[in-house]
């Protein structure tokens, strides 16, 4: 997380009672972010009023996060910034990222990471109260982050908690440190509606102690719920803002109609019976909590996937989706029980596994960012997959990976950049690219469609259509909260507190569920 609480500026001008936007705890007025002659943004305008939200909305690329980060005065390497960006003397901004692993020390436990924050808040006390009151104010700032059950997770590390947990703790960090502005950048990512619905409810609560928040967001029931204003984006520029009732419900620019617009297609039929795939027996997945101790996060008696299917796999945040994944692919050791590829069992560890298991279970992150080398070009590490887990010639890598990327719709100038020059949107096709490079038998999609707009969602759901059809040589896994994402799957598996609670055909599951959490679930 980052923030900072001194004045922010192009001109080095504070915000000052005297000025037009004096109620603003900060403003943006016609900024511009350049880098190697591209605009990233331009001639962008906000103010961000205490107790209100001002949602940004857009497309993938569209500038709502370089405008969001430009409140904290980041922007990225090599940019070119004019404009102004002005902050009140007292005006500390917290920054939620949408990926918030990305910003917690992964060498510290959780109690660490908000101890840190609070102690200095509390050196007034006798030294005999400063325990007490430190932990007090962690576990206080946990709740009102929502995160439930905050004791027994304050003694693990952030690669054990669920993506939505890491959230609320980087939500708690910012609430301890007192911003006076929020940006929060897509903060309902990969969450189930239950948990969607609580943050909905303490961005609310934020506001109406007098926060300002500023809302990147492609979750339009979210926008519609909490936004005072709605700025649109596209290609870096404003194409509308107004209130939320006129903005979303009469738009006037075509853009915004088109980002509004569309609905996920259905699947084909199902593959038919025949020799499961991939099998999973009496899997139980743990926790290290310390030297000795261990704590069981995932309970997976049987679960199938035939060739050629997708499985879907949902549940609210911290239901073991993401463990499940982790534990096919080799990236979380510590299970019990056995899963089986084509009869064979798969050993525990990707780092016992030879090249060709290895490339027959691919991995697509969340965070597809994070997935890549920020100092190489994207086409480079694309291309690399093929080289070492097939020992295919560098050239010829390099001409398949072109290959594969523009039919993802990445064309050979953007793919040569470097990662930071990439959108959201274009990383996630990347990423999805390399993964199809080892020519894999099993593609697990961990929640990759949940930080993405209407637009740019649907165009990665038609590639995975796309890459299912007619093909019985790939079977898909498609970790996800959303239920309208799970209905392209031909069969849903749904986790909840670690426990596999109902499987079956995804029109049945979706239709006529046979547990209580498949229904409420449901958004």
């Amino acid at each position: 997380m980052n923030s900072t609480d001194d004045t922010t500026d192009q001109t080095g001008t504070p915000l000052e009672p005297g000025d037009t936007a004096e109620r603003a705890v900060a403003t943006i007025r016609n900024l511009r972010v350049e880098v190697d002659g591209r605009a990233l943004v331009d001639g962008v305008s906000l103010s961000a009023l205490p107790g209100t939200i001002t949602a940004l909305i857009g497309a993938s690329g569209s500038g709502k996060t370089t405008t969001g980060l430009a409140l904290l005065g980041e922007y990225p390497s090599g940019a070119r910034v004019t404009g102004d960006v002005r902050r009140a003397a007292d005006g500390l901004v917290g920054y939620i990222p949408q990926h918030p692993a990305a910003v917690l020390n992964p060498a510290r436990r959780i109690t660490a990471l908000l101890t840190d924050i609070a102690r200095p808040q509390v050196r007034h006390l006798p030294r005999r109260h400063r325990r007490s009151a430190t932990r007090e104010r962690v576990l206080r700032a946990l709740a009102e982050a929502q995160l439930p059950d905050a004791e027994s997770l304050l003694n693990r590390y952030p690669h054990q908690l669920s993506g939505g947990q890491q959230q609320r703790v980087v939500l708690a960090q910012a609430l301890l440190l007192g911003a006076r502005v929020l940006v929060a950048d897509e903060p309902t990512t990969g969450q189930d509606a239950l948990t969607k619905s609580r943050i909905v409810d303490q961005l609310t609560a934020l506001a109406a102690r007098g926060i300002a928040v500023v809302l990147l967001s492609h979750d339009l029931d979210v926008v519609r719920a909490l936004a005072d204003e709605v700025i649109v984006m596209r290609a870096g520029r404003v194409v509308e803002s107004g209130p939320p009732h006129d903005v979303l419900l009469a738009p006037r620019h075509a853009w915004t109609r088109e980002l509004l617009s569309g609905e996920p297609e259905r699947p084909d039929s199902a593959p038919g019976a025949g020799r499961p795939l991939l099998r999973i027996r009496d899997l139980t997945a743990y926790h290290r909590t310390g030297t000795r101790r261990t704590t069981e996060v995932l309970r997976v008696p049987g679960l199938e996937l035939r060739a050629g299917e997708c499985l879907a796999v949902v549940g609210r945040s911290g239901s073991g989706k993401t463990t499940l994944a982790r534990c096919l692919a080799g990236l979380h050791r510590d299970h019990s029980g056995q899963i089986l590829l084509d009869g064979t069992s798969l050993p525990r560890s990707l780092r016992d596994r030879d090249r060709a298991r290895l490339a027959s279970v691919q991995y697509v992150f969340q965070d597809a960012r994070a997935a890549f080398d920020e100092h190489r070009p994207v086409l480079h590490q694309v291309a690399r997959t093929a080289v070492r887990l097939r020992g295919a010639e560098t050239s010829a890598a390099t001409q398949e990976a072109l290959t594969t990327l523009a039919d993802l719709g990445l064309p050979e100038d953007l793919v040569r950049r470097r990662p930071g020059q990439l959108s959201g949107g274009e990383l996630q096709r990347a990423a999805l690219g390399r993964a199809l490079l080892a020519r894999p038998r099993v593609l697990i999609c961990d929640e990759i469609t949940s930080g993405l707009d209407t637009i740019t969602r649907r165009g990665i759901l038609g590639v995975l259509r796309t890459l299912l059809k007619g093909r019985d040589d790939l079977s898909l896994v498609l970790i996800t909260h959303d239920q309208d994402t799970a209905a392209l799957a031909h069969r849903i598996a749904v986790l909840d507190a670690g426990a596999l609670i109902e499987q079956g055909p995804a029109h049945k599951v979706l239709s006529t569920p046979s547990h209580p959490f498949s229904t409420s679930g449901r958004r």
